[in-house]
């Protein structure tokens, strides 16, 4: 998770369900091989890059887990609607003036 969005998501109130988690606040830091979260926890601190709080993990079948204060819990991915097409016409570009050459 990016610095900013982490701040923000460490102060939130708990909330029952999954989390949400929106794309542009995570940048993907590479892949390890465990065989749960917790495992994946313990092989990431020893190598000295630990999971953070608000860190993601995702499995093998696309489903996510975020790190929290009391452990992981599940989390989805929460894609903003695209922004409605304007129905006004395009502006008018303006004509086009013959250019002056001079001699």
């Amino acid at each position: 998770m990016k610095d900013s969005p982490r701040q923000q998501f460490r102060w939130a109130p708990h909330v029952s369900g999954p989390a949400n988690a929106k794309p542009k606040d995570f940048e993907p830091a590479g892949q390890v091989e465990a065989l749960h979260e917790y495992d994946a926890w313990r092989v990431l601190r020893e190598t000295g890059e630990p999971l953070l709080v608000g860190d993601l993990l995702e499995g093998e079948d696309g489903g996510l887990r975020i790190c929290k204060y009391v452990g992981f819990e599940p989390a989805q991915w929460v894609i903003p609607d695209p922004k409605p097409e304007s129905k006004l016409p395009p502006p008018m570009a303006e004509p086009a003036s013959p250019s002056a050459v001079s001699s």
